[in-house]
């Protein structure tokens, strides 16, 4: 009765914040206010057709319409796997998504969450003080607000190390995918980053460089009980028709997991990814928002899988530009009109679990996903 409640409630919210994503720029905006939104980042288009240089032919297509016109005019990226066999579903805009990576955000923290939680800095019923008069806070609220100081506090007690360690377990500046040669890996520092040290890398992934295949790699092992899959992309009918899962490693966070996966869904239910949620399906998604700036762009990131019970699919969704709709909420809706074009489709009613006889294939990780 208490999930129902929060579901309903989502739902009123829900249908109380979604506006429907513009298919261009607004003419009547005043000069001045365009203005003040592009005078930093005047290179970077907040709109732009996302699919013009695409190949989409063997990708899942029902999948793929849902991205592309989920996305819309945005100048973006988005990549869709299955979270239960690490196979690549559509990657919309793929020169932008097999890019050499973008500033995280604040979609660094469910990974550090997972570090403070299987290092036993916190439980899930901590609180910890942040800005505000006699202002507590635990994990699921830190993660539903995505509170930066909850999170800076989480990686000062850790420390650079351990916070490095866990970083690169999770696939952070590694290659997600196998056999796809025009990925790059992101990179990770060997350092605490000048700007904040690993206050601000936990709280904003100051100094990381992500991809979208890593983020969407992420999301599905958090989906599927922590097993790093690595990301396959067959673009052959031979590629196809040999398709078999691949297991990068076993990343041994499934206690941890109901913690995360709380805070992810408070986020869609009442916290920054509340766009997302999809008032007319049965089918729970589960995400975290993040926007901040790269030197040259706006980025605003949602990483989402639904649905919460049976996972199907897990999807990065990645904006960028000059505007103040390059947000994380902004990305989130981007996800919501996915899942409700998948619904709409009846996608959630028909796939399937992987065939039982398609057994995943473990892999030696040589730590270059070749």
């Amino acid at each position: 009765m208490k999930r129902f409640g929060r579901v309903i409630l989502a739902a009123v919210v829900a249908n109380a914040v979604a506006t429907p994503i513009p298919a261009a720029p607004a003419a009547a905006a005043g000069k001045s206010a365009v203005h003040r939104n592009v005078s930093r980042f005047r290179g970077v288009p907040t709109f732009a057709n996302s699919t013009l240089a695409d190949i989409g032919t063997f990708d899942d297509p029902i999948v793929r319409a849902a991205a592309v016109e989920g996305l819309g005019r945005y100048n973006g990226a988005i990549v869709a796997v299955d979270p239960n066999t690490g196979r690549v579903l559509t990657v919309v805009n793929q020169k932008v998504a097999f890019g050499s990576g973008y500033i995280p955000c604040s979609t660094i923290k469910p990974t550090i969450a997972v570090a403070a939680l299987e290092e036993n800095v916190i439980t899930r019923d901590t609180m910890l003080k942040v800005r505000g008069r006699n202002k507590y806070m635990n994990l699921t609220e830190a993660l539903a607000h995505s509170n930066n100081e909850f999170f800076e506090q989480l990686g000062v007690r850790m420390g650079f190390d351990t916070v490095s360690r866990y970083a690169r377990l999770l696939g952070l500046g590694e290659l997600a995918g196998y056999n796809l040669p025009e990925e790059h890996p992101g990179s990770f520092p060997m350092a605490p980053p000048a700007h904040g040290g690993v206050a601000r890398m936990s709280s904003f992934g100051e100094g990381i460089q992500i991809t979208p295949f890593q983020l969407v790699s992420l999301a599905a092992a958090f989906a599927n009980g922590g097993t790093l899959y690595y990301l396959q992309y067959p673009r052959t009918p031979e590629e196809i028709q040999a398709f078999a899962p691949r297991v990068k490693r076993d990343l041994n966070i499934a206690p941890v997991l109901p913690e995360i996966r709380e805070g992810m869904l408070a986020a869609v239910l009442y916290g920054t990814g509340k766009r997302s949620f999809d008032a007319g399906g049965e089918e729970m998604p589960l995400g975290k928002t993040g926007t901040c700036n790269d030197p040259t762009s706006r980025v605003g990131w949602f990483v989402t899988y639904a649905d919460e019970a049976h996972p199907k699919i897990a999807l990065a969704v990645l904006l960028r530009g000059s505007s103040r709709q390059v947000v994380g909420p902004t990305a989130a809706q981007v996800a919501g009109r996915i899942y409700r074009r998948l619904r709409e489709q009846n996608y959630f009613a028909t796939a399937t679990a992987p065939n039982d006889t398609m057994k995943p294939v473990t892999v030696v990780d040589t730590g270059n996903g070749r």
